[in-house]
């Protein structure tokens, strides 16, 4: 018996651990502080407990990630909700399954001691931009808001140069400025900005940073594993926001500068902390938005957008 049960124990431990779940995670951008709890979860060891194994990917090109997850080239990508509209208009396969960042950060980013008060003292003005469609219509809706229209302003596309653009003189106002990045860059060069809030001046709100992947592949068991590992990490990172910045930030000597520690601490508050959490009025109220604005032909059903993979 004794023999036997030698035996048996030798076979258990000659078995190989069973494999985890594989998951391909294409980022936006390059890792930042928006990208905390999937960094968090990672290096906490959340993602293991789900039996997950997530490869995270850094885009060679920002526009490529929902594009790689509509092909089924990548299980998730992170997207932004304004961009989900259109690409959804123009046929791409993809729902959101998940949020990250549950607020807009972009915002109309203006000099502190300019001569910019309102959106109104932007007649005969410069503006910055970078993306052209979306970026169009929430300045258009700011605009009309104030009683203005793109006649009364010179729109420039500064190609990414946003802070430096305005700090320099080149432009009045830039839209597509982050709150929690630009604002303390110009900080730190010594220079005063202030953000008006878009989602304040006639932008309905949304989510700037989801999780998006084509329903027809995609394994929602598996997401469903992520986003709780992600919640997981929020409440840490919540909880203990500087043991989280130290767990972030010694995964690259790259982000550990003062910028991503402000960045950090200004990006908690906006993390998703039911990632899974699905905002029904939310994207319908956006979606009127982007149709009244001409940048889709009518308003569109939530469930051709969004789906909650937990239900």
């Amino acid at each position: 018996m004794k023999a036997a049960l030698t035996l048996a124990a030798s076979l258990l431990t000659a078995l190989p651990a069973m494999a985890q779940d594989q998951m391909t995670l294409v980022l936006d951008w390059f890792v930042n502080p928006n990208h905390g709890p999937i960094i968090v979860a990672q290096e906490q060891g959340y993602f293991a407990d789900e039996n997950l194994e997530v490869e995270v990917i850094a885009p060679a090109d920002p526009s490529a990630p929902p594009k790689m997850a509509a092909a089924g080239k990548a299980d998730l990508a992170i997207s932004y909700q304004p961009q989900l509209h259109l690409q959804v208009a123009e046929g791409l396969p993809l729902k959101r399954v998940g949020t990250l960042v549950a607020s807009p950060l972009n915002c109309l980013l203006v000099l502190e001691d300019g001569p910019i008060d309102s959106m109104a003292d932007l007649k005969d003005g410069k503006v910055g931009f970078s993306v052209a469609g979306v970026e169009e219509a929430l300045l258009s809706a700011l605009l009309s808001d104030a009683g203005l229209s793109f006649d009364d302003i010179e729109l420039i596309n500064v190609n990414w140069s946003l802070s430096p653009s305005l700090m320099s003189g080149q432009v009045d106002a830039v839209i597509g400025a982050y709150r929690n990045f630009e604002l303390n860059q110009m900080e730190l060069e010594e220079v005063e900005g202030r953000c008006m809030y878009i989602e304040e001046m006639g932008v309905p709100a949304y989510d700037e940073l989801i999780y998006v992947a084509n329903p027809e592949t995609a394994d929602m068991d598996q997401i469903a594993r992520f986003l709780r590992a992600t919640e997981r990490a929020t409440q840490y990172i919540v909880n203990h926001p500087q043991e989280a910045w130290e767990v972030f930030s010694g995964t690259s000597t790259e982000l550990q500068d003062e910028l991503n520690e402000m960045a950090w601490a200004d990006t908690i508050p906006r993390f998703a902390l039911r990632p899974s959490a699905l905002d029904h009025g939310r994207y319908k109220a956006f979606s009127a938005f982007l149709a009244e604005a001409g940048l889709i032909d009518a308003p569109q059903a939530v469930e051709d957008l969004a789906m909650d993979p937990a239900q």
